[in-house]
């Protein structure tokens, strides 16, 4: 079955046949929409596509291994370095981030203005601000410890 054309399947009407179907599409429309299919089939076609890809039987190429880290000269696979300012900088940017929602999950809870706490019934609010919170400290330490780990690797180096 043409799949541009539309059809019939399990008494469903799709494609082009639904609005045919429906009385939508009026004969001029049905036959510009055939002539813009076969323009585009043979686009397709032409631009040697299928010739591209690979058949059913096996005549793909096999994936090639992964590289053992082997870090040839020009080669960009080798382990990253950070440099020392970055990684204060992310160390720098985990503490704060420790820092400042810490403070605020203390002012959530302390919170007496009734926006965090319905008479003593946590609130939409306290949900939403605790998981910003956590999501934060998730965030915080994981920068936090890829700036530790970049200081590391920079003092085992020097």
């Amino acid at each position: 079955m043409d799949m541009f054309a539309g059809g019939v399947a399990d008494g469903l009407v799709f494609g082009a046949g639904a609005a045919r179907a429906a009385g939508a599409v009026s004969d001029t429309d049905n036959r510009a929409a055939e002539a813009t299919r076969k323009v585009r089939l043979a686009v397709f076609l032409g631009a040697g596509t299928i010739g591209n890809v690979p058949a059913v039987t096996g005549d793909a190429p096999y994936p090639l291994p992964p590289r053992a880290g082997s870090e040839a000269s020009g080669s960009d696979t080798g382990r990253m370095k950070l440099s020392r300012p970055l990684s204060w900088f992310l160390l720098a940017f985990g503490v704060w981030s420790w820092i400042i929602w810490v403070t605020f999950v203390k002012n959530l809870v302390k919170d007496s203005s009734g926006l965090a706490f319905d008479h003593g019934d946590p609130t939409a609010y306290f949900w939403v601000h605790l998981a910003l919170a956590v999501v934060s400290f998730v965030l915080g330490t994981v920068i936090g410890v890829i700036g530790l780990r970049g200081l590391r690797a920079l003092r085992r180096t020097s």
